[in-house]
């Protein structure tokens, strides 16, 4: 239980001292975990009684974060990212959406992939993520 409450603390402290675009990356970070866990349980045997509640836990997770993502979108700022962004944002929702109504795992695999892909390239902006950097004015309040 001890360590189980440093972690949280880590974790609190993490996202209070963090940067804002290390603040979505670790947004995006959490989706895509949550995204494999969805993943990972739709791939179990259908005899598996908590299958279908880990599955819709996940992706129900997943969308909400990236409702927070699309709900941060600073459209003034970011103009034509943050437009693009809105579109993706939207497109995965309903993607989880439908992956978890129909309990597919293919629509899944593809928001994985495409999110992973975007964090990658928010990461590799920030200078891959290590320490405290600038967003460029260009796509500050974008994501």
């Amino acid at each position: 239980m001890l360590a189980q409450g440093y972690a949280r603390t880590y974790r609190s402290n993490a996202v209070l001292t963090a940067s804002p675009g290390q603040l979505v990356l670790m947004l995006y970070d959490g989706a895509l975990s949550a995204l494999a866990i969805a993943r990972d349980a739709l791939e179990r045997p259908e005899g598996d009684v908590r299958r279908l509640e880990i599955v819709n836990h996940q992706l129900l997770k997943a969308q909400a974060i990236l409702s927070e993502l699309q709900g941060g979108l600073n459209f003034e700022a970011g103009g034509d990212v943050a437009k693009s962004l809105n579109s993706l944002y939207d497109y995965y929702n309903r993607r989880l959406f439908q992956a978890n109504l129909r309990k597919q795992v293919g629509p899944v695999v593809e928001v994985e992939k495409m999110l992973g892909e975007l964090r990658s390239g928010w990461a590799e902006m920030l200078g891959g993520s290590t320490g405290p950097r600038r967003v460029p004015e260009a796509v500050q309040g974008a994501a």
